[in-house]
């Protein structure tokens, strides 16, 4: 069985973005069951230096969908980056698994040998394809996803591996 760049980066970032909507989801559910202010979570940072959750959610979709799009050569939609509630922010990541689902297999063909460009905050960076999957999104994918849960876990939200991974198998 071969994988392809669809199977790599398509259906890994459709579960990431449902699975950290539903993190969200539970953050909201604990802040209203203990009385917190969710502007409390929404800002929170697991150091002084790091972003807040709001921005790590922002840069887990951003990296998706923006990901997808460049291999599949194809324009990711505009957010604006402006969420300022925990619902809001889980709307976010629903909206780009939605994005996410309405690219094609064959969008990805050749996108493994493709060069993909993009800009980081102090340079432009560029490799082909098949690195740019395994070296740059899905790290980078997972890194935000992997913070925004920590933010929330140390907050004391109750979550566990299951809510990361996701509790309904892959297809």
């Amino acid at each position: 069985m071969t994988i392809t760049m669809y199977d790599a980066c398509v259906p890994s970032g459709i579960r990431m973005m449902n699975n950290l909507a539903a993190v969200l989801e539970r953050a909201a559910q604990h802040a209203a069951a203990r009385k917190i202010d969710p502007d409390v979570l929404v800002n929170a940072r697991l150091a002084p230096d790091m972003f807040p959750l709001s921005r790590q959610v922002q840069i887990a979709s951003d990296s998706a969908k923006f990901g997808a799009a460049r291999l599949a050569g194809v324009s990711p939609p505009a957010f604006e980056d402006d969420e300022k509630t925990i619902g809001e922010l889980a709307e976010r990541a629903r909206k780009t698994a939605a994005w996410l689902e309405t690219l094609t297999p064959a969008q990805f063909e050749g996108a493994e040998d493709r060069t993909v460009q993009w800009k980081t905050r102090s340079t432009e960076r560029q490799m082909r394809g098949l690195p740019y999957v395994l070296h740059q999104l899905l790290p980078n994918l997972h890194f935000h996803c992997t913070t925004a849960y920590g933010i929330l876990r140390h907050n004391g939200v109750e979550l566990g591996k299951m809510d990361y991974l996701g509790r309904e198998p892959p297809v």
